[in-house]
């Protein structure tokens, strides 16, 4: 060590090291996150879920985090324990929920004898089905369920791990480029979208034959991976430790009155439901991305015999999307303006094959995949903006704006374009391109404020509370949405609702067999699937978008009258 690198804090190499390690384990966590979304369809005429069960479904992900306070226990653990500690936690946690799904969605369970006992029980739930917030219902396909409990799971593990990571940025990133840091670890993980939208699809029509489980297991190997990322985390860290003198376990322990200090703070109160407002017009919209642009675009599906609708096709997409990502990335550190603008000349060329290869192939799930890349592209620069110059408040302002105007287009403006198959592709594009850049600017600028907010000792509590506000609404929202999808389509609820009670009459009379009657369900289900007016879901969206604009407004009056410092830079000049 030289005398200006003590410790490994003190070296650039290993603190980006270290983040990239927390950085892929929330890349494979975010990938299993939506494992499901691009292949709603699927689902529905594969396992005999309606919106409202794959709506519950997805929401249940958050259902323990926000109703047995989880989040609030991950976040004391947190700051008692330490990082490294609930990072390893976290891993193990998300991947035995991933276990539970995959079992749920897979050709095992069905038939089983724990199909018949979860068809016939959770059911009712006391107390939480009278005040409306079941995680089940009756009705509920048996796979549902199953899955949902596994979902809880993993979300448990899923949300200790972004409190943990985003704690673990702050302990080696503290005084330094704190924003940049936090503003490239999300821009790395959230390619987990873009892979899922990609390699979901694939892996559940791999080789002809539909089985949707393959595209869970995808997703637990990487659960795997990530557990992995924080195993090797964990010894680095403790390394940093042995090096500072520092304790994981504090010297004052974390007191529950600890949390009065947080819930004091009018500023942490408007980062909070800026925070829940905005999250929820974005994460389950994702959910029901795929679908939605199914149901609003007319999409060309390419000839599976020939390049674009054959396999090898997503493999050489995936790697020109890497291509646009890693190029946009490396060109916010570059220190020579022509190597900058070549950078950048080859992430916009790759991004425009990107789309003209996504157009070709007709498929929902290939489009929505660009959501992310701008989002990598700028995220950096933001944090680095923010770091150096400030405007934090500002930036959410921007992010919220944008917001509205992406969710209004795709409720109002690309319905228009129903029948034009290259103007409404170029429609969904842009869109969704813009809405990835404001999906930047608000957590490049809200995570690093919240240091500036709270005393470092509950900083891990702070945000463990952030994170249960807004998993309130991360579980209300699809579930809303699906309720709402099924409420303003009741003719489509209703035509799969009479196929089911013919096919079942003519089982029980003996005119058509099981498989046959399952055939014809998953017939009528895959056409409807493909048919929602989505106009409402979206425009409950754009509310959401449009409360936090206004939250927003607020929070930079009272930054400016209280001092909070959220359109300081982060690092002062010396």
């Amino acid at each position: 060590m030289t005398d200006s690198i003590k410790t490994l804090r003190d070296s650039a190499a290993m603190r980006w090291i270290a983040l990239l390690l927390l950085a892929l384990a929330m890349f494979c966590s975010y990938i299993f996150m939506d494992i499901l979304s691009p292949i709603k369809d699927l689902m529905m005429s594969e396992r005999g879920w309606d919106s409202t069960a794959f709506g519950t479904m997805q929401g249940s992900e958050v259902f323990l985090n926000v109703f047995v306070f989880f989040l609030i226990f991950a976040g004391i653990i947190l700051d008692k324990m330490g990082v490294r500690f609930t990072a390893v936690l976290s891993g193990a946690v998300m991947l035995v929920g991933g276990l539970i799904k995959y079992y749920a969605v897979s050709e095992g369970f069905k038939g089983s004898g724990l199909e018949v006992w979860f068809t016939n029980h959770l059911n009712y739930i006391p107390l939480f089905e009278e005040i409306g917030v079941a995680p089940f219902y009756r009705g509920m396909p048996a796979s549902a369920k199953l899955a949902a409990c596994g979902f809880m799971i993993f979300g448990c593990g899923c949300e200790m791990a972004g409190i943990t990571v985003s704690r673990g940025i702050v302990k080696w990133f503290k005084g330094r480029e704190t924003a940049l840091a936090m503003g490239s670890e999300m821009a790395l993980a959230r390619l987990g979208v873009a892979t899922c939208m990609i390699f979901s699809p694939y892996f559940a029509k791999l080789g002809g034959h539909i089985d949707v489980s393959r595209s869970v297991a995808f997703g637990v190997v990487l659960l795997c991976i990530a557990l992995m990322m924080f195993i090797v985390y964990f010894f680095m860290d403790k390394k940093l430790d042995s090096q500072t003198g520092e304790a994981e376990e504090k010297d004052d322990p974390f007191k529950i009155k600890d949390i009065g200090k947080i819930v004091s703070s009018l500023g942490f109160w408007l980062v909070a439901l800026l925070c829940v407002l905005y999250y929820s017009a974005i994460f389950p919209f994702q959910k029901y991305a795929v679908n939605m642009l199914q149901c609003n675009l007319t999409l060309n599906a390419a000839d599976p015999n020939t390049f674009w609708g054959g396999d090898s096709v997503t493999i050489v997409q995936y790697v020109i999307m890497l291509a646009v990502a890693a190029c946009a990335f490396a060109s916010n550190f570059s220190k020579k303006n022509g190597m900058k603008v070549a950078l950048m000349t080859i992430a916009v060329l790759a991004l425009v094959v990107y789309c003209y290869m996504g157009y070709m192939r007709g498929t929902a799930e290939t489009i929505f995949a660009v959501f992310p890349l701008l989002a990598v592209a700028i995220t950096p620069i933001l944090g680095n903006y923010v770091d150096h110059k400030g405007k934090a408040a500002s930036m959410l302002l921007i992010g919220s704006i944008l917001l509205v105007l992406c969710h209004l287009t795709f409720a109002f403006v690309l319905p228009q374009f129903k029948g034009s198959a290259v103007g409404g592709v170029i429609v969904a594009y842009v869109t969704i391109l813009v809405l990835g850049a404001s999906f930047s600017l608000v957590p490049a600028a809200l995570w690093p404020s919240v240091p500036k907010l709270v005393d470092e000792k509950i900083i891990g509590s702070a945000y463990a509370l952030i994170f249960w506000i807004q998993n309130i609404g991360l579980w209300l929202f699809p579930l809303l949405i699906g309720k709402v999808l099924d409420n303003t389509n009741p003719e489509l609820v209703a035509q799969i609702a009479a196929i089911k009670e013919q096919t079942q009459a003519a089982v029980e009379a003996g005119t058509m067999t099981a498989a046959e009657a399952q055939q014809q369900v998953a017939a009528v289900s895959e056409q409807v699937a493909v048919s929602y007016d989505y106009t409402w879901p979206l425009v409950m969206l754009a509310c959401l978008g449009a409360a936090a604009l206004l939250i927003g407004l607020y929070l930079k009056v009272v930054d400016r009258k209280k001092h909070l410092g959220l359109e300081e830079p982060n690092i002062k000049e010396a």
